[in-house]
Order: structure tokens, then sequence, then C-alpha cells
């Protein structure tokens, strides 16, 4: 038989217990990336909130906050979160607009070059035409942005708020971009948009007993936009 130590204490226990118990801390780098991937979900967590209030107070009807931030809640909403009911009462286009537009450029000896006009529509429509899955893009954006404009602007082409500003620039500089992706006009950096409407005839009536309705035409002035090209 082992004889116990007569203070009555279990060695092994004692030896146990004098051993200091050091905690392993985790390495630097995974305390830094943990502390990376709590800050990231933190902003993450307030762009969110913050964009869901802004929304509400967008769609909400008009109210004491929302007419007192009115400024900053449009800033973020336009014109990349703009909301309406359409989904829910549609309101399809009744005309068929054709939207041109035709660049020009200053020459270094101050003569102005200006190139033909350029079908921004018929591009959109090759797009989607015969395509079973079409771009958004290809669809709403140009289309869009003139409906836009169309709102903040009547039929006068003089920017009156900051909202009408920006549709200006945002629908010039989709025309520009346009322009410089599809067609080698050279350097340019003016833009003018021509635009085209011919309201859909009603059904019902033989296509050679309708009275040809007229086409609208607007031209628009020209706007100065980022330089493009060579």
């Amino acid at each position: 038989m082992k004889e116990l130590p007569k203070d009555g204490s279990d060695p092994a226990a004692k030896e146990q217990h004098d051993e200091t118990v050091v905690p392993c801390r985790p390495p630097r780098h995974t305390r830094v990336l943990a502390a990376v991937l709590r800050t990231f979900v933190v902003l993450c967590l307030v762009t969110t909130v913050t964009h869901v209030v802004l929304l509400f107070l967008h769609v909400a009807p008009p109210n004491a906050v929302s007419k007192r931030f009115g400024p900053q809640i449009n800033a973020w909403i336009y014109p990349l979160f703009e909301q309406n009911w359409r989904l829910f009462a549609p309101d399809p286009d009744s005309v068929n607009r054709q939207i041109l537009v035709r660049t020009a450029h200053t020459a270094p000896r101050g003569s102005v070059q200006v190139s033909p006009w350029f079908d921004l529509t018929a591009v959109d429509n090759s797009a989607v035409e015969h395509n079973v899955f079409p771009s958004h893009t290809s669809q709403n954006l140009l289309r869009r942005a003139w409906t836009s404009y169309v709102e903040t602007h009547g039929g006068d082409d003089t920017s009156n708020s900051d909202r009408a500003v920006m549709m200006q620039e945002y629908l010039g500089n989709i025309a520009a971009d346009r322009v410089a992706t599809h067609r080698r006009t050279g350097a340019f950096e003016f833009v003018q948009l021509r635009v085209l409407t011919l309201p859909v005839a009603a059904p019902g009536a033989p296509a050679g007993n309708r009275s040809p309705k007229p086409v609208e035409e607007r031209l628009l002035p020209w706007w100065k936009v980022t330089s493009h090209g060579k």
C-alpha cells in the first residue's frame, strides 16, 4: 500500500495545483482580422439601417421629417434608388420616342466640328431585340433618364433645382458615354440631344385608315461634357 503524506494531501494534486495556467492568446494577425471583420459588419448594419430609413421617408406621405431633410433624402435616393408605385399601378408608355445625339469639338484653330446624328434608341432596341434576357440597362437606362429629365424640366430646358441639374448631367453623360462606346467620332466636348415623339396609334382601326399623327420634335441645347476621345 502507498503511504500518504502525513498532511493528507495528494502529491499529484499538489503538483497540478502549483502549475500556472497560462491562457493561449490567438495570433496578432487573427486579432486584427477579427477587428476588421467586426468593423465591416457594423458599417454594413449602419448603412443598411440608414438606407431603409431614408427610403421609408422617401416613399412615406409628406411629414415634418421628410420636409426638413428633403435635400439630404433626395441626394441619397436619386438617381440609383428611385422608387415609385408603377409596380402596382403601371403606366405604360403611350408614345414611341427616338433619342438621337450629336457631338461637337472645338479645334485648336477655333473651328467647330459637328458630327452627324447618332440614334441612341436604335442601339438599345438592337440590344433588346431577339434577346431572351435583355439587360435592365438596355431597356430602361436611357428611357428613364429622359423621363426624369422631363419631370424636372417640363418643356423648359433651364435647370431650376439641384435635382434638375443632376438629371441634366446624368442624361448628358449617358449620351456621351454611348457615343464614345459605339461610335468613333474623334474627340468631343459637347453633346446635343434631339428627341422625336410619335404617339402610338389606338388599336381597332385598320392601319390604312388611321390618320397619321404628327411627330413631336424637341431639340435640346448644347451641353458641355467631360472630354472624350483624342
